[in-house]
C-alpha cells in the first residue's frame, strides 16, 4: 500500500523529478499589481496550472479550479478542511487542507468502501472526533445518507454507517440550542440524530418553507437544497440553495433564512437572493450551494461553486466571495460578480497550492489524480503502478464500456501527453477527452491501425493502417478545439492527426451527470498497455 507521505509527495509533483515541466518553475510567481493589468492573469501553480493567489495581496476565483462541486468547509482552530462530491470515484472524498481558504493541498481519501454515487456532503466536528455526512446511491437502491468519522482528520476514516434516510440528498449537519445532533437535507427537512451521531431517532420532519423567487424569472426548478447552517452571534443561519443547480445560467443561487431555535420558526432574509447570476455577460454562471466561514483575520466568507462562462466543460469550480454583517443583523455578499480579484482573506507565506497532473506512475494516487469511471467493484486489480510505468489491462470493445482512467483538468487551455505501448496483440489503447458513455472523442491505437474517435463512437472511415507498438501521443485542448500528435520514433518526428474536434457542448446541459470532460487513458479489449511519462501542460500562462 502507498505510504501517505509518498501519495502527498507525488500529488504534489516533487516526487516527479524529471518530469516536472518547465513551466512548473514559475510557480508562485509574484504578480504586479493586477487591478489595472490587462490581460487579467491568475497566479501560476504546478504546470502552469492556474492558481487563485496573485502573489500580491490579492486573489482570482476560482479558489479551486476544476470540476470541485458542493464544497463543504470546516473551520478547526486556524485550520480549515474541505471536501467536494466524489460521484463514483473510489478511492474518494478527497480532504482539502488551508491556512488561509485560498490556497488548498489535497491530504487523501476518506472514502474507501464503495456505496454508489456519491453527491453533495456535509464535512462537521463535534467534540474532538470529525464526521462527514454521505448522500449516496448503489444501483438499483434509493438515495440514503452515510456517515464515516475519524478522529484524526489526516488519518484513517471508518466505514461508512447507513443512517437508513432513504430519498434524501445534500445533508447539512446541526448542533442544536439544546445541544442534540440534527440532519437537515433537501426539501427543506431535518432528522434528529443520536448524541454520537452514528445513527437517527425519530422521523423526518418539515423544517423550513423556502424563500421563492418572481415567477418571471429564468430558473431550472425550484429545487430546495444543499441547507447549510452556521450558528453566529445568538443565531441560527439557513443557507439554502434553489433555482437548480444548472440549466439557465440564472437559475441556481443562494437564500439565507434566520431563527433563534434550531426547530424555527425560520424567518426569510430581506436581502435574498445573496448570490445569484444575472446576465451571460459575467464570468461565473449558476452560482450556488454556499456555506458560511470566519476566515483567519475574523472576516467572513461564503463558499460555493460555478460554472465558468463559456466553459461548461470544465464542471463546476469552487469559488470564494467576501461578506459582511449588517447592523440588522442578516449579511451581505461584497464579491459582485467576482470577475475581479479580491482581498485575500489573510497575509500569509503562501502554502503548496492545487494538484500537480503529471504523473510517472510510481504511486498510486487513485483518487487524487487518476479517477475511473464508474468502476466495477474489481476496477483497481487492472492496474499495477511501478517506476516502469503504470500497467493496465484492458476491458470492454469499445472506448464507451472500457471504464477509463481520467484526471480532472483545471485550466480552458491545456495538452497533454503520454508514452503507450501494446504489450499484447489484442491489446488497444487510447488518449481522449471523457464526459461519458455518451460523449467522448480520441485518438487510438491498435497492433494494425490508428483509430478517430469522434461524436461517441469511432469513425471507421477514418481508419488508417499502420503496424504499431509504442507511440508517443499528444492532446490539445485549446478553448475546446481538439488536436492530436504523434509520434512513433521516440519524439524526434511528430505527425497531426488529420481529425480535428470542438466538443464545447460536452456538458451536464447536454448529457446530464453533473460531470466534466476530462483527459483519458484508455485499454479496451483482451490485451495490456503500458504507459509512461503523462504530462499536463496550461497554455495561456493563466490569461484570462
Amino acid at each position: 500500500m502507498t505510504s501517505r507521505r509518498t501519495w502527498l509527495k507525488a500529488c504534489a509533483g516533487t516526487a516527479l523529478g524529471s518530469m516536472v515541466l518547465p513551466g512548473a518553475a514559475r510557480a508562485g510567481q509574484q504578480q504586479s499589481d493586477c487591478k489595472d493589468e490587462a490581460p487579467l492573469r491568475w497566479g501560476l501553480g504546478p504546470e502552469s496550472q492556474r492558481r487563485a493567489d496573485l502573489g500580491n495581496g490579492y486573489f482570482f476565483n476560482p479558489i479551486v479550479p476544476g470540476d470541485h462541486p458542493d464544497p463543504t468547509v470546516l473551520k478547526d482552530g486556524d485550520n480549515y478542511y474541505m471536501t467536494f462530491s466524489s460521484f463514483d470515484t473510489y478511492p474518494g472524498i478527497i480532504i482539502w487542507h488551508s491556512k488561509d481558504l485560498v490556497n488548498w493541498t489535497p491530504l487523501g481519501p476518506a472514502l474507501h468502501k464503495p456505496i454508489g454515487t456519491v453527491w453533495a456532503l456535509d464535512l462537521c466536528k463535534v467534540g474532538d472526533r470529525y464526521y462527514v455526512y454521505i448522500p449516496a446511491a448503489e444501483p438499483g437502491k434509493p438515495w440514503s445518507i452515510y456517515v464515516i468519522w475519524t478522529d484524526d482528520i489526516r488519518g484513517t476514516w471508518s466505514d461508512p454507517i447507513d443512517l437508513d434516510i432513504p430519498h434524501c440528498i445534500d445533508p447539512g449537519h446541526a448542533v442544536g440550542e439544546d445541544g442534540k445532533r440534527y440532519l437537515f437535507v433537501n426539501g427543506i427537512r431535518k432528522i434528529l440524530l443520536r448524541d454520537d451521531g452514528l445513527a437517527t431517532q425519530g422521523e423526518l420532519q418539515a423544517a423550513y418553507e423556502p424563500w421563492r423567487y418572481p415567477e418571471s424569472w429564468i430558473t431550472e426548478n425550484f429545487a430546495p437544497e444543499g441547507p447549510k447552517i452556521t450558528r453566529h452571534n445568538g443565531w441560527f443561519y439557513l443557507i439554502t440553495a434553489v433555482g437548480g443547480t444548472a440549466g439557465p445560467v440564472t437559475g441556481h443561487m443562494v437564500i439565507a433564512a434566520r431563527s433563534r431555535s434550531i426547530h424555527g420558526p425560520w424567518e426569510h432574509c430581506p436581502n435574498n437572493p445573496l448570490v445569484r447570476t444575472e446576465s451571460e455577460d459575467e464570468l461565473w454562471w449558476s452560482r450556488g450551494h454556499a456555506t458560511l466561514v470566519e476566515g483567519p483575520s475574523g472576516a467572513w466568507w461564503m463558499i460555493y461553486h460555478g460554472y465558468e462562462r463559456d466553459f461548461r466543460t470544465l464542471g463546476r469550480q469552487t469559488l470564494l466571495e467576501p461578506i459582511e454583517w449588517t447592523d440588522d443583523g442578516w449579511f451581505r455578499a461584497l464579491g459582485g460578480d467576482l470577475s475581479s480579484p479580491l482581498p485575500l482573506p489573510a497575509q500569509r507565506k503562501q502554502q503548496v497550492s492545487g494538484l500537480a497532473l503529471s504523473d510517472d506512475f510510481s504511486v498510486n494516487t487513485l483518487g487524487a489524480r487518476w479517477h475511473f469511471y464508474r468502476p466495477g467493484p474489481d476496477e483497481q486489480a487492472r492496474l499495477r503502478f511501478g517506476r516502469e510505468g503504470l500497467l493496465f489491462e484492458g476491458r470492454g470493445q469499445s472506448l464507451a464500456d472500457s471504464s477509463p482512467l481520467t484526471c480532472v483538468p483545471v485550466d480552458r487551455a491545456y495538452e497533454v501527453s503520454v508514452e503507450l505501448t501494446l504489450l499484447d496483440e489484442h491489446a488497444e489503447a487510447a488518449l481522449g477527452l471523457f464526459y461519458n458513455e455518451k460523449a467522448y472523442v480520441g485518438v487510438g491505437f491498435s497492433r494494425t491501425a490508428i483509430k478517430s474517435y469522434q461524436y461517441a463512437e469511432e469513425q471507421t472511415w477514418a481508419r488508417q493502417a499502420r503496424n504499431i507498438q509504442t507511440v508517443q501521443v499528444a492532446l490539445v485542448n485549446d478553448e475546446h478545439v481538439i488536436t492530436y500528435r504523434y509520434s512513433f520514433d521516440g519524439g524526434e518526428h511528430w505527425q497531426t492527426h488529420p481529425t480535428r474536434m470542438e466538443v464545447s457542448g460536452m456538458h451536464h446541459n447536454v448529457f446530464g451527470g453533473f460531470l466534466c470532460l476530462r483527459p483519458a487513458l484508455f485499454s479496451l479489449g483482451k490485451g495490456r498497455v503500458r504507459y509512461a511519462n503523462f504530462r499536463y501542460r496550461a497554455l495561456r500562462e493563466g490569461r484570462v
